[in-house]
């Protein structure tokens, strides 16, 4: 078990954590959620005594072990991948070590071969003997191949790091396991073994992540970071959820019995109170009114933008035909005579690990580069919003969010651009934000508006999910799927892709595709490669406090 006991942590004036009292036991999975700045990552390094708290404290069962995923990719460039991954019990890459030393003597006195004694009894409790294998089949199962077990770190590229520093977590059945973000960088295969892996483990895991079909899959519990407090519920992240919104739901439709009563007793006291027959049923009323209390609803730190596609016309049966484009760039053929044709109910996912192939397939379809070959034509009744990976320089000049969005809509009316902006969380004096100065998730929910306030039948989304929070992705998913309207998309959401397309097109690391009518999970399990080409990669960082 480990727990934090009354723990807080200030940063400044700001307290980040305040009086925390929570136990992570035996045999469970937590998912530590909470929205960007909650301090989800600085909350793992409070556990495992790399971030010293202000007051309280972190208590440890005693003789237990507890592992947790590097992130520096670079720290062990000097050592062979397979003591990288046996240095995860530091203990038995000590004794290993020591016992080899001892070995390699020529001159082996009595007290060597004592101590050689000693350390292999140790060596053999810890399992030493089957180390090796072990931490083989770790590396396997993540899909570092033999060859590269007993070359340097620094010899791997930074892809199969990632999977060694995981293998080097979970390396010899640690009591407690604390990882950031460990699907990060993993290819689909990965992460499947991963997820069965955690889901067998019969010790403590506390993991943050942003991928919440991994926190549905291995989490048992939920602990939820809101107003420097955390709140424990039982259940995975859509349990949580649901169980969060039914809290606020029975919160306020008890409030509103509360308040019926106690205009009631109000009617009835102003009614009676001079009223000789009825003072001590007045009476009796007032004091029942004082003991009513209404349960505050103290609104969350978590704030969920509303998004609501809504296309100005329906859309008619030619959406968009493309034939034998190709386009090569740098001397590297990034499309090769890819042709398919949209129908009217269609919502594509473009899947694959080749990112910047799906780039420009989008803007060649929305007019902002050339195709070498191959044409393309949008049907007549169609409209197109376009969301781009990189919209940087829509947000060079001096407006101001209003300014900027209301160039975008037909509608000047102040009031009418304000609403759009609202819904993306820009309320008030937000609204007059310089573009300049905006974060990367405000740039991204005001490219969401400017596609919102445009009405149109088809958007095209290049990594729409970038820089949000996982409620704005939640919001985001949510307006995909009820979208009345074709889609084509590339996002590295795992519940996005599953839930909105009904269509995957995977574009080829030689420029080719493969087209199928199909949901994501499907063609993913149809198709092993496909797994190994697509990986996933955190939406961002939760670094809050530095």
């Amino acid at each position: 078990m480990i727990s934090a006991n009354n723990v807080t942590l200030r940063v400044g004036k700001r307290a980040l954590f305040e009086d925390v009292n929570i136990k992570f036991t035996e045999g469970n999975c937590y998912g530590i959620i909470g929205a960007n700045g909650a301090g989800k990552s600085t909350f793992l390094k409070v556990l495992t005594g790399e971030r010293e708290t202000t007051s309280g404290e972190v208590v440890i069962t005693p003789g237990e072990r507890l592992s947790f995923l590097e992130q520096d990719q670079n720290k062990y460039d000097e050592l062979m991948v397979r003591d990288t991954v046996i240095m995860g019990n530091a203990r038995l890459y000590e004794v290993m070590k020591e016992k080899e030393a001892i070995y390699m003597k020529e001159d082996f006195s009595d007290e060597d071969g004592i101590r050689a004694a000693e350390l292999e009894g140790e060596f053999a409790e810890m399992n030493g003997y089957e180390a090796e294998s072990d931490a083989d089949a770790l590396l396997n199962g993540l899909g570092v191949d033999e060859d590269y077990h007993e070359k340097l770190m620094k010899d791997l590229p930074g892809t199969l790091k990632v999977k060694v520093l995981l293998a080097r977590a979970l390396f010899g059945n640690p009591d407690i396991l604390l990882m950031d973000e460990p699907t990060n960088h993993l290819d689909m295969d990965a992460i499947a073994w991963l997820e069965d892996f955690l889901i067998d483990f019969e010790n403590t895991v506390i993991v943050v992540s942003h991928d919440r079909y991994f926190l549905n899959k291995v989490c048992t519990h939920i602990a939820d970071i809101n107003y420097s407090k955390i709140t424990l519920y039982a259940g995975n992240y859509d349990f949580w959820y649901e169980s969060s919104q039914l809290m606020i739901r029975q919160m306020k439709e008890a409030n509103k019995k509360k308040e019926e009563q106690i205009k009631e007793l109000k009617e009835f006291i102003a009614r009676f109170s001079a009223n000789a027959s009825k003072s001590k049923q007045a009476t009796s009323r007032k004091r029942a009114l004082e003991k009513i209390e209404l349960e505050t609803l103290k609104p969350s730190s978590r704030k969920y933008p509303y998004i609501d596609f809504r296309p100005d016309r329906e859309i008619g049966n030619e959406v968009l035909t493309v034939e034998g484009i190709s386009k090569t760039i740098d001397g590297v053929k990034v499309l090769d005579n890819i042709s398919f044709v949209v129908q009217h109910d269609d919502k594509i996912a473009f899947v694959g690990g080749n990112e910047f192939a799906k780039s420009t397939l989008f803007q060649i379809l929305m007019g902002e580069m050339d195709a070498d070959e191959g044409t393309y034509k949008w049907g007549v009744t169609t409209s197109q919003a376009y969301f781009p990976k990189d919209g940087g320089k829509e947000f060079e000049g001096d407006l101001t969010i209003a300014e900027w969005l209301t160039g975008y809509s037909e509608n000047k009316d102040a009031t009418y651009v304000r609403g759009f902006l609202g819904r993306m969380l820009f309320a008030g004096e937000d609204g007059v934000k310089r573009l300049k100065v905006l974060s990367g998730g405000e740039k991204v929910r005001c490219m969401l508006a400017r596609m919102m306030i445009s009405g149109a039948n088809v958007l095209i989304f290049d990594e729409p999910t970038n820089h949000l929070d996982m409620e704005a992705i939640s919001s985001l998913n949510d307006g995909m799927i009820k979208f009345k309207g074709v889609e084509l998309f590339a996002c590295r959401d795992h519940q996005v892709v599953q839930t909105t397309a009904n269509r995957i097109i995977e574009l080829m690391p030689d420029g080719t595709m493969i087209d199928k009518r199909t949901t994501y999970d499907e063609y993913l399990a149809a198709d092993a490669g496909a797994r190994k080409r697509t990986v996933y990669v955190a939406i961002e960082k939760d670094d809050v406090t530095e």
